[in-house]
């Protein structure tokens, strides 16, 4: 991809980043902690570098646009769960119609059926183990980190198996080491609830970009 290329996706990027503060407003409950950053420039910056890795790592073909699309829904859903421990289904829905619809449209444009199936198992697969997860006698996995770890196997199988699996394991990786941490540091105790979403995202982010 040309650097012109790259810089045009992270301008848009950008773009997006100004509005997800103003999206996820609207989905936040009344009780949610506050997230104004002190620099107004955060949200477009993560948002710029979220838009340049996914164009990296999936390239200019027909699927680049889902995964942007998805991406940007994904910056709310993160920014909901941090500030009101919740993952709006309205959101979880338009991320999974968006990633269905778009990855299916680009499994006609490329002539990779294939791709498709492997999308569609990478659901399955995250869905169903974290279910299992979910289920787990003591466990605090809400069924809207399983609805959304279901949305985003779509992307994940549709980039491989590798993908996918790094994809399941990551998150729970990342989130084990923010709460050993926080223990650590003393600033949560073993009963403070902390979202998942966020992991879920940045792991699937990582494992677009590292596999």
């Amino acid at each position: 991809m040309s650097a012109a290329a790259l810089v045009s996706i992270a301008l848009l990027g950008a773009l997006v980043g100004f509005v997800v503060p103003l999206v996820s407003r609207r989905f936040a409950t009344a009780d949610a902690r506050p997230l104004a950053f002190p620099l107004p420039w955060v949200d477009p910056a993560v948002a710029a570098g979220v838009f340049v890795g996914l164009a990296v790592a999936v390239g200019d073909g027909p699927a680049l646009p889902v995964f942007l699309a998805i991406a940007a829904v994904g910056l709310v859903l993160a920014r909901v769960d941090l500030a009101c421990l919740r993952l709006p289904d309205p959101l979880v829905l338009v991320a999974g119609l968006l990633a269905l619809g778009g990855l299916t449209v680009a499994a006609l444009l490329s002539g990779t059926p294939g791709r498709l199936l492997g999308a569609l198992g990478g659901a399955t697969v995250a869905g169903a183990a974290h279910v299992l997860l979910a289920v787990l006698p003591g466990s605090r996995l809400g069924f809207g980190d399983v609805k959304l770890a279901a949305v985003l196997g779509l992307p994940l199988g549709w980039l491989g198996r590798d993908a996918l699996l790094t994809g399941l394991l990551l998150p729970h990786v990342l989130h084990g080491g923010l709460v050993l941490g926080l223990l650590a540091a003393r600033k949560v105790h073993r009963n403070t609830l902390l979202p998942l979403g966020p992991a879920l995202l940045v792991g699937a982010w990582l494992a677009a970009l590292l596999t």
